[in-house]
């Protein structure tokens, strides 16, 4: 998946923030995962600012929120933000900003539904739920217990629901300061995920649809447990060729990096070689998502990533079985399993 990628900046932002062009500032906070960070964008406006994604509700960011607020804003309140989409790394403290400079906060529908939903749901709805899906794919009783045992783990991770001011589509056009943006809606890791292009500057914020180091997380989720989020990831991704190749991309995790059309080759390219994974295997034998996990991951899952590895089994193995390539059926034990359509 590895592919050539200029990056322009040498490190990233020692002290939480730095400049990167004038009036874009790239804002790094904490997140106490495996992948440790977040990067945010602050974009100035005449006298304020918009910010692009507000990190999750948690003491750490929370910090890194008042140090930027008294020592990068200057007075300046934080008119505007945009949400590229739910996840709580992007969410998380957008209401706790709106509360307190009185923004005005733009996400795409899709989005903020599945925010308000998921927050929504208590400890027992949210384990019901991923324990129904994970059961039907095959996953053991002890594992799911697990993952079950976990509840609501999104709502802990927002401050609460913001009130959206302005819904956003794809075609969307925002003036931030002097410049045009363009929202460009992309599907498959999230329902309806606004990334902004800036034609006249050169840049595209790519939320977490293009990183450079890693490939998002494409998954069936429990809200849609017959969909085709591969799919519609892939046709996302094609829909992004069409900007120039030399754009800087400032994405959500990572650093920004210019060859976007060669980093969408590479992403485009490692789901081919996990789908093909998946062709072979099933031609050998019929497999159920835990059965197929070893076959997409060469490493240890831990519990954390375990939610997320089941979710990518299950996108990859539908993806097949919408394109008529793999058969689904129920065994005797209920369980989902996928099996070539011809010998």
């Amino acid at each position: 998946m590895k592919c050539e990628l200029e990056y322009p900046f040498e490190t990233p932002p020692i002290d939480g923030w730095m400049a990167i062009a004038d009036g874009l500032y790239w804002l790094r906070l904490p997140l106490p995962f495996a992948l440790d960070h977040i990067n945010v964008w602050l974009l100035q406006e005449r006298e304020a600012w918009t910010l692009v994604d507000a990190g999750a509700s948690l003491p750490p960011s929370r910090a890194a929120w008042e140090s930027i607020i008294a020592n990068l804003l200057g007075g300046r309140p934080i008119q505007r933000i945009v949400i590229t989409h739910f996840h709580p790394d992007h969410y998380g403290l957008a209401s706790w900003l709106q509360q307190r400079f009185g923004a005005e906060v733009l996400i795409t529908r899709a989005e903020q539904d599945s925010a308000v939903n998921l927050y929504a749901y208590s400890d027992g709805q949210a384990g019901q739920y991923i324990s129904e899906l994970f059961t039907r794919n095959g996953l053991d009783a002890e594992r799911r217990a697990a993952l079950a045992a976990r509840g609501n783990f999104y709502r802990p991770l927002l401050a609460g629901i913001a009130r959206v001011a302005e819904y956003l589509s794809a075609g969307s056009q925002l003036r931030i300061g002097d410049r045009q943006w363009e929202v460009i809606a992309g599907q498959g890791h999230s329902p309806e995920h606004a990334c902004l292009y800036c034609k006249s500057a050169g840049w595209l914020i790519s939320g977490d649809q293009v990183l450079p180091g890693i490939s998002s997380n494409i998954s069936v989720r429990p809200e849609q447990p017959d969909g085709d989020p591969l799919a519609d990831y892939l046709d996302s991704l094609a829909e992004l060729h069409r900007l120039p190749a030399d754009v800087l991309v400032l994405p959500s995790h990572g650093s920004p990096f210019r060859g976007l059309h060669a980093r969408l080759a590479a992403l485009e390219r490692h789901h081919q070689v996990r789908l093909e994974r998946l062709r072979l295997a099933c031609h050998d034998a019929p497999l159920s998502a835990a059965e197929a996990l070893p076959v997409l991951f060469r490493r240890e899952i831990d519990s954390h990533g375990l939610f997320f590895a089941m979710g990518e089994a299950i996108a990859h193995l539908h993806q097949l079985w919408h394109a008529g390539e793999l058969r689904r059926y129920r065994d005797k034990q209920g369980i989902y399993r996928f099996a070539a359509t011809s010998p």
